[in-house]
C-alpha cells in the first residue's frame, strides 16, 4: 500500500504532483479543492485544479459563471508567488481528441465519430466520464505548464468509479468477445465466431438489428486504437499509484457525511490506497479561544449588568458550544480509530466563498 501519512498538508501542496479530493457529496468538496489549490499557487507552484462534476460549483467559488475543457488563467491574491488556472471536464472534447490521436487515418476518424454508437457514447454509456476524467488527468500531468493538478472528483462513489476506470477499461479492452468484434477471426476460431454471431443474433431480437449492427461497425471501426487507450490506461494507473499522488478526504461532522467515509477509506484500502489527511469541514463555529470556554463556565458573568437579552444570547451561545461538541465528538468516535491520518477541522464559513480572496483565506485556514 501507498502510504502517504507523513508530512504536513502544506508539505504535501509543496511537493506532490497530484492531488486528488475525495468525499460525500454535500461537504464542500469543490470548495476545498479550489482553496487548496489556490495555497499551493501561494506558495509558487503552478497549479491547475480540474472539477469532474457537470455542476458550475467550481466556477462559482472561483467567481466565474463558467469554466471549459481548456484551462483557463485565475487571477490570485496580492502576494502569490505561483499561477492558477481551472477547467471542468468535457467528456465529448476529450473522447474526440482521443479518437484522433490514435487513430490510423482521417476515413477512420471520420468513420468512428460518424457511427451512432459513438455519437451517444459521451453522454450514456457507464464508466465513459470517469475513464475521459482519467485521461484528461494524464494530459495535465504531462503538460509543462503545471506542476501540481488538483483533481475535484464527484461524490464518493463516482469518485471510486473515477480511481477504478483506468483497470476496468484495460479489462473491457482485454475481453475475449471485444476482441472477436474487433479483428478478423482465424480459421480455427471460425465455431467460437459463429457462436458469437448466434448470440448477436439473439440480442437483436431484444434491442433491434440496427443497434446490434451499429455496435459492431464501431468496435471495428475502433481496431487499432484500443491499444493506445490500453497503454494510457496504463498509465494513469501508475500516476494514481505513485508516491507523487496523495488522496485528501473531504467529510462533515453529519453521521451520513461520516459513514460515506466510512465506507469510501475501506475501499481505498481494497485498492492499496490511502489518504494523507481528512478535511472535516462545515462544524459549528468556534467563537472564542478553547482556553476561554474552558474557563467561562458561566459566560453571564463575563456580560457586566446582564439582562434578559443577554440571558437568551448566553443560551444560544451555550448550545453552539454543545453542538460542536457533539460534532467533534462524533467524527472521532466513527473515524480517529479508523484513519491514522491528520484531521484538519475547518468551521461553517460565515462568508459566501465565490471569490478568489474568499478562497484564499479559506485556504490559509486549512493550511496553517
Amino acid at each position: 500500500m501507498n502510504d502517504q501519512r507523513e508530512g504536513t498538508l502544506l508539505q504535501v501542496i509543496e511537493t506532490k504532483k497530484t492531488v486528488v479530493t475525495l468525499g460525500p457529496g454535500g461537504v464542500g468538496k469543490t470548495t476545498i479543492s479550489a482553496a487548496l489549490a489556490i495555497g499551493a499557487a501561494r506558495t509558487g507552484r503552478k497549479v491547475v485544479v480540474v472539477t469532474v462534476d457537470p455542476a458550475k460549483r467550481l466556477a462559482s467559488a472561483l467567481g466565474l459563471e463558467s469554466l471549459s475543457n481548456t484551462p483557463t488563467n485565475i487571477e490570485l491574491p496580492p502576494g502569490s508567488k505561483g499561477t492558477l488556472h481551472a477547467l471542468m471536464l468535457d467528456v465529448q472534447e476529450t473522447f474526440e481528441n482521443m479518437v484522433k490521436t490514435y487513430s490510423s487515418s482521417q476515413e477512420q476518424i471520420d468513420e468512428i465519430f460518424a457511427n451512432k454508437i459513438y455519437q451517444n457514447l459521451t453522454q450514456s454509456l457507464s464508466g465513459t466520464q470517469e475513464y475521459m476524467a482519467m485521461e484528461r488527468l494524464w494530459e495535465l500531468h504531462q503538460d509543462e505548464s503545471f506542476d501540481l493538478v488538483v483533481v475535484d472528483t464527484p461524490p464518493s462513489v463516482g469518485a471510486l468509479d473515477l480511481l477504478e476506470a483506468p483497470k476496468r477499461l484495460v479489462s473491457f479492452l482485454d475481453n475475449r468477445v471485444f476482441q472477436l468484434l474487433i479483428k478478423p477471426v482465424p480459421l480455427y476460431l471460425r465455431p467460437l465466431s459463429i457462436a458469437t454471431r448466434t448470440l448477436l443474433k439473439t440480442i437483436s431480437k431484444v434491442v433491434g438489428s440496427e443497434v446490434v449492427t451499429d455496435a459492431v461497425e464501431f468496435f471495428r471501426a475502433f481496431s487499432g486504437i484500443e491499444e493506445g487507450f490500453k497503454a494510457r490506461a496504463l498509465e494513469i494507473g501508475e500516476i494514481l499509484a505513485s508516491e507523487n499522488t496523495c488522496f485528501i478526504g473531504v467529510t462533515s461532522p453529519q453521521s451520513l457525511a461520516l459513514k460515506e467515509t466510512v465506507e469510501l477509506n475501506r475501499r481505498l484500502i481494497e485498492g492499496r490506497l490511502s489518504l494523507s489527511a481528512l478535511i472535516v469541514n462545515r462544524l459549528t463555529p468556534q467563537f472564542t479561544q478553547e482556553s476561554n470556554l474552558q474557563k467561562d463556565n458561566d459566560l453571564s458573568a463575563t456580560l457586566q449588568g446582564s439582562n434578559d437579552a443577554l440571558a437568551v444570547l448566553e443560551e444560544n451561545f451555550k448550545a453552539l458550544q454543545r453542538s460542536r461538541k457533539d460534532e467533534v465528538s462524533r467524527v472521532e468516535k466513527r473515524l480517529v480509530d479508523l484513519f491514522q491520518v491528520p484531521f484538519i477541522f475547518i468551521d461553517n464559513q460565515q462568508e459566501e466563498v465565490s471569490t478568489a480572496a474568499a478562497l484564499d483565506r479559506l485556504g490559509r485556514k486549512i493550511l496553517s
